[in-house]
């Protein structure tokens, strides 16, 4: 069905979609939930169902399936979400003073942004291309803001497989345990899955990549907690609360004194992408790509 996007009518007393509705409706895309989506937006829940529901009448299609406890889109809602996107960063873009001379190139990240090429990548980029800044960013969600248009392009980690994003693989990470400091595994140069199974897991679904899925059916953790960021991360390991897994990088760039990280020898390498949505890219996205693939190639 098309879905046609009407951002002003000369008919000022009928209802129209406004950007809050599209910054509603991107943010439940993403979280699949609506308390979650609440919250993040600091709204109530049945605040953020009518401003969806306000969204659907409008546009007179179903964008999110609610037949489940996490919320889906529906054909209408995916094709919806990338034209939302792009209507919401082309907006922030022109209303910004500060881009009206140089747009820059926004690179979005949760944690651990480019590792140990974090630093090359930003020098390379200012030499090579002064005309247009290179903001990083760190966004606490799955696709580092990719996806609600507060960013050009991400460094993600982990497979992503999300319709309107286009990905390319620069490397791979190996995985670390991260255990506190006092912690009689802390000792051990090295560890294997199995050593951790005795162990509480802290996980961050918001922005992170491990899952109970990580170890075999049969042999995970006893328990989960979870927390919404890696600053609350790091917190509970080191507050002995439990132990994490996470990617090499993440043990240079989040040093802690209460945490010690060690080589996970038996988990699979973590994927390290740089993404961007296929459609309403930047002018310098496509120079972003080759800088980035060239710096990962390089001896280290």
């Amino acid at each position: 069905m098309p879905i046609a996007l009407r951002l002003c009518s000369r008919r000022m007393s009928r209802p129209s979609i406004e950007l809050r509705h599209l910054r509603c409706f991107l943010t439940i895309a993403e979280e699949g939930n609506l308390t979650r989506a609440a919250a993040r937006l600091h709204l109530t829940q049945p605040a953020v169902s009518r401003t969806l529901a306000a969204l659907e009448k409008q546009l007179g299609a179903r964008l999110v399936d609610r037949s489940t406890h996490h919320l889906a889109l529906t054909a209408e809602g995916r094709a919806f979400r990338e034209r939302a996107a792009a209507a919401v960063a082309a907006f922030d873009t022109a209303v910004d003073p500060g881009r009206l001379r140089h747009r820059p190139l926004r690179l979005g990240h949760a944690w651990s942004a480019f590792g140990p090429y974090t630093t090359p990548l930003l020098r390379r980029w200012q030499r090579d291309h002064p005309e247009t800044p290179l903001e990083l960013l760190r966004v606490d969600d799955r696709t580092a803001g990719l996806l609600r248009g507060e960013v050009d392009a991400a460094l993600l980690r982990g497979p992503v497989e999300i319709p309107g994003l286009a990905t390319e693989e620069l490397l791979t990470e190996e995985r670390v345990a991260a255990l506190p400091a006092d912690s009689p595994l802390a000792a051990r140069p090295g560890l294997a899955l199995a050593d951790l199974t005795a162990e509480t897991a802290i996980l961050n679904p918001v922005s992170g990549t491990t899952t109970l899925d990580l170890w075999p059916a049969g042999a995970r953790p006893r328990s989960t907690l979870t927390v919404a960021n890696t600053d609350d991360w790091l917190t509970a390991i080191a507050a002995g609360r439990g132990i994490g897994v996470s990617a090499a990088s993440t043990a240079a760039l989040h040093p802690h004194p209460g945490v010690t990280y060690r080589p996970l020898t038996d988990a699979p390498p973590l994927p390290v992408l740089l993404a961007w949505r296929d459609t309403a890219r930047h002018p310098a996205t496509g120079a972003l790509v080759d800088l980035a693939r060239r710096i990962a190639r390089e001896p280290w």
